[in-house]
């Protein structure tokens, strides 16, 4: 059962999709990430990438964020997300898109201040996603960049600053942040 852990949603239970298509992030996992995060929420531009339940642009919202963008390639879990985005009472806060994460990224000129990056595993989505960002110069100053992965290695971060890389589980969480400001 997931839920929402803490702010103005604590406690709201969410729905998933059924079946393996899509691998919820645990809650041992949200916690750690989220316990990283704490002090940089509040009034922050959130994106959840791969969103899945839409569970982690939902608890940043929960916790003060200001926006969330959710995008998801599967319309069936996007259904799943606008619904747990109304059982919060977070969907105002939302931008929530069925769309191919390369159609995404490739086409926003927007910036964000806190990406969650959790594609699903054995793919080369995390690292293809993470060098289109870089590109298109995504992530704003003293933003932050959550990559969930199963595999230890950390793909090529460009020039952020690795703030944290650890084991929860089988997920490896990297924690990477923006500390160059774009006129340097």
């Amino acid at each position: 059962m997931m839920r929402i852990i803490t702010g103005s949603a604590r406690g709201t239970r969410l729905m998933t999709l059924e079946g393996d298509n899509t691998r919820p992030t645990s809650e041992r996992v949200k916690e750690s990430v989220f316990s990283m995060l704490q002090f940089d929420i509040e009034g922050r531009r959130v994106l959840d990438l791969f969103g899945g339940s839409g569970q982690l642009g939902l608890e940043a919202l929960s916790r003060g964020a200001a926006q969330a963008t959710i995008v998801d390639s599967n319309p069936d879990a996007v259904k799943i997300i606008k619904a747990n985005a109304q059982k919060t009472k977070l969907y105002d806060k939302c931008v929530i898109l069925t769309k191919d994460y390369k159609a995404f990224l490739k086409g926003s000129k927007e910036k964000f201040d806190i990406i969650f990056l959790d594609p699903p595993y054995d793919t080369n989505m995390l690292s293809e996603a993470l060098r289109i960002i870089l590109e298109q110069k995504m992530l704003n100053y003293n933003g932050f960049i959550v990559l969930e992965s199963d595999k230890d290695d950390i793909p090529e971060y460009g020039n952020l600053t690795l703030h944290r890389h650890s084991k929860q589980g089988r997920a490896y969480i990297t924690l990477l942040i923006n500390e160059v400001e774009e006129n340097e």
